[in-house]
């Protein structure tokens, strides 16, 4: 066996190993020029590009794409209607968390699943942690990437935190109170 760290990843409801990159653009320095999402080199393999860098290199990664080579994450300050004519071209989409308290990619992945008719894999990545992973699933994420610092066996759990849901969401269409019946007034 290789002394190479494995990614592991939740996907669905277990423990995988992840054979994906995510491509990363560098944080813009001070004083030093941003990085052009147009000249980024993506490498080779399985890799799940910045939207910013597919808006502006679709024709060049579009081959790629269809042999199920590339992937597209969405900031949580970008629209994913930006590229809803391209989703079916995707093998899967992501999501980035920056910080654990922005919560926007929660509507990010409400929108992809019933707005846009996303239904491959959405993964939740960045700043993913064991807290999130039942509301998360409730919007439609199906796999996840729980930051480095974290157990992601310990994470798993995270799932199964409640059992029961009041309101409706992507995983459960009808609020609790439409599940279950009422007994008749003064019986």
């Amino acid at each position: 066996m290789s002394d190479a760290v494995k990614n592991l990843i939740i996907k669905g409801r277990e423990v995988v190993e992840d054979s994906w990159l995510v491509l990363r653009l560098a944080e813009p320095v001070e004083g030093a020029p941003a990085i052009d999402p147009a000249t980024v080199a993506v490498p080779e393999g399985k890799i799940i590009v910045p939207q910013a860098v597919w808006l502006v290199q679709r024709e060049l990664l579009a081959a790629r794409a269809a042999l199920g080579e590339i992937g597209v994450w969405i900031a949580s300050d970008e629209r994913p209607e930006a590229i809803k004519d391209d989703l079916s071209q995707f093998a899967l989409v992501a999501v980035d968390f920056p910080k654990f308290t922005d919560g926007r990619g929660y509507s990010i992945a409400y929108n992809l699943r019933l707005r846009l008719g996303w239904t491959g894999e959405l993964r939740a990545i960045g700043d993913v942690l064991r807290d999130q992973l039942f509301q998360m699933s409730r919007v439609g994420f199906d796999a996840y990437v729980v930051r480095a610092d974290r157990d992601v066996h310990d994470a798993l759990k995270g799932l199964s935190d409640f059992s029961e849901t009041y309101q409706a969401s992507v995983d459960q269409k009808v609020p609790l109170f439409r599940r279950h019946a009422r007994l008749a007034a003064g019986a």
